[in-house]
């Protein structure tokens, strides 16, 4: 069965941090080109908001809202992404979720909450 599951999120107070892990179960993340997140704010439509390639190297979609705070890596041996996320801010809270290429929201996500 192949699946990626999110975990990470949660609660925290402005200025906080959060790491957001995307573990891949039934396919390894060395056979996927890009491994993407996402996030979803109440209200709002889906965003994509960074995506790491096979090679490790990164963009970030929202630049200027996350530049500085946001730092995306995956670990090959956990078949783990992660998203390190720094000073959160309110404006950050949503729904996050993690895909194998363009997917969009889909899934369960983790919830982030800034207040």
């Amino acid at each position: 069965h192949v699946q990626l599951v999110e975990s990470g999120g949660g609660s925290v107070q402005a200025g906080g941090s959060l790491r957001l892990s995307c573990t891949a179960f039934g396919f390894n993340f060395d056979d996927v080109d890009d491994i993407v997140w996402y996030r979803q704010a109440p209200g709002s439509k889906c965003v994509l908001l960074s995506v790491i390639s096979s090679d490790g190297s990164t963009t970030y979609a929202e630049a200027e809202s996350v530049k500085g705070r946001f730092t995306m890596s995956r670990d090959s041996a956990e078949n783990t992404v992660y998203l390190q996320m720094n000073n959160l801010k309110p404006e950050d809270t949503a729904v996050y979720y993690c895909a194998a290429g363009p997917m969009g929201c889909r899934g369960q996500g983790t919830q982030v909450t800034v207040s």
